[in-house]
């Protein structure tokens, strides 16, 4: 006891400072508050895609109502901008079309700034052109018609074919005489000696067997099931926050509706590996044709099988990323050793159509064009100063790599209709065998023809092609 008064005695003088020091701060504490810290804007969500629908705050009704409403305004926003960028009217090639007669279209259709010419803007240097802003509105990366909510987007021509596909906000923004041939051809690297399998229709649940009787076995049959066979997707599903109006499109939608007979429609979509929303990237549907000889599946993914890619689609890709999503709207989630084994068989029996004028190592045959034909010269420029095989490598003119163009070299970061357009990043090589078939091009479809794409590149590649180089480069892609 004697020892804690003694210490109490020592610590007592302080204890009453402490005290009394209190009696002046508290006061002061009351009538001057320290400021709040100002409030930032709080940063994208990953789940920015959870619609107020979908958590029960809004009916379907009424979310429809809405998006109505909205569709003009938002189609007369994209078109606004699409009339800014490019020449839409029909110029058809005379001769040359796709492999069952659509018109090949001509270009360029990117719209030049005044006074400008593509051999001026091609002498000039990226630096120049990004602090000018003479890059091509063009040949920018291009948004989703309504990139604020994105989502699966057909094609006019295919949902007159199928009215399931039909969303209630949104209309497909490029027209009809940019897009591959509605219903396209199908070549079967089982059976090349029969050409166009299609039978001039599109392959759907209804009609596969009566079309494939015959041609494939009942493994390859179930698989063409699976792939034609409604599943549900973030758009087209049976929640009340579905973008569709059609009770038929509730069931979902099916790998060959973006990939229409195993080729393509133009669909198109963003891709749901980024966020936040606005830096997603518009996505065009890839043909499926030459699946058999890629190594990589998936723009920027970058998968290595056809089996990952398939099930990795179902899982992920239809619900853009979001499994929260995924689960209430009713993911399917495929069997790997029996139906993804399955549709990933057919996907490899899908070969590019017959290219005549090619020899077997994918280069022109020299007893079909003489030396100085224009497709000869176009094909030495394609495998020398154009630097297009630098990716593209014969015979399949693809190097089965990814590649970051660094296009962003050319114009500033910007928004474009709810879209920020900054750098692409690595995009997979496709394939141009058949390239004719499947514009638009590049992995957004913002090159709306070949000619389009050889001034793209023209600029990217800094290559200096005249105008007789271009024109010989287009005549020989046109006979992959």
């Amino acid at each position: 006891m004697n020892f804690l008064k003694n210490r109490l005695h020592i610590w007592m003088p302080w204890l009453a400072l402490a005290v009394g020091s209190l009696v002046f701060v508290v006061p002061s504490l009351l009538t001057s508050q320290p400021k709040e810290p100002e409030k930032k804007d709080a940063p994208s969500s990953s789940y920015d895609q959870v619609s107020p629908v979908l958590l029960g705050q809004e009916s379907f009704a009424s979310m429809m109502a809405k998006d109505k409403a909205d569709k003009a305004p938002t189609m007369a926003r994209h078109n606004k901008l699409l009339e800014e960028r490019y020449v839409l009217a029909t110029k058809p090639d005379q001769k040359v079309t796709m492999s069952r007669g659509k018109p090949i279209q001509v270009g360029p259709t990117a719209k030049l700034p005044e006074d400008m010419d593509w051999t001026k803007l091609a002498a000039m240097s990226p630096d120049d052109i990004r602090e000018k802003g003479l890059f091509p509105k063009g040949y920018l990366p291009l948004p989703h018609p309504k990139h604020e909510a994105g989502g699966m987007l057909f094609p006019q021509m295919e949902i007159k074919a199928l009215p399931r596909l039909e969303r209630f906000d949104l209309d497909f923004d490029l027209p009809e005489h940019f897009l591959p041939e509605f219903p396209p051809a199908i070549f079967l690297t089982t059976r090349t000696d029969l050409g166009d399998v299609s039978q001039g229709k599109i392959v759907t649940v209804d009609n596969f067997q009566e079309i494939f009787q015959g041609i494939l076995n009942a493994k390859q049959l179930e698989g063409f099931r699976l792939l034609l066979t409604q599943f549900p997707q973030q758009q087209f599903n049976a929640t009340a926050d579905r973008k569709t109006e059609k009770p038929e499109g509730k069931l979902g939608v099916a790998c060959f509706d973006c990939h229409v007979n195993g080729h393509t429609s133009a669909a198109t979509h963003l891709l749901g590996d980024i966020r936040p929303q606005a830096h997603r990237i518009r996505i065009d549907t890839p043909s499926l044709r030459g699946v058999n000889i890629q190594r990589l599946f998936g723009s920027k993914r970058a998968m290595k099988t056809i089996e990952d890619f398939t099930e990795f689609e179902q899982r992920a890709a239809y619900f853009d990323g979001d499994p929260v999503s995924a689960t209430a709207k009713g993911v399917n989630p495929l069997e790997r050793g029996s139906q993804v084994h399955f549709m990933a068989e057919v996907q490899e029996l899908l070969t590019f159509p017959p290219a005549p004028g090619l020899g077997i190592d994918g280069k022109l045959d020299p007893r079909k064009f003489v030396a100085d034909s224009l497709e000869m010269k176009g094909q030495q420029l394609f495998f020398g100063k154009a630097m297009c095989a630098t990716c593209h490598p014969g015979p399949y003119y693809t190097d089965n790599s990814m590649h970051d163009l660094k296009a962003e070299r050319f114009y500033k970061p910007q928004m474009i209709n709810g879209m920020k357009a900054v750098a692409d990043g690595p995009i997979k090589t496709f394939p141009l065998r058949g390239i004719k078939d499947s514009p638009p091009y590049l992995h957004d479809g913002r090159l709306l023809t070949l000619e389009d794409t050889i001034e793209f590149f023209n600029l990217i590649l800094e290559t200096k092609l005249d105008a007789d180089e271009k024109k010989a480069l287009v005549a020989f892609m046109r006979q992959l």
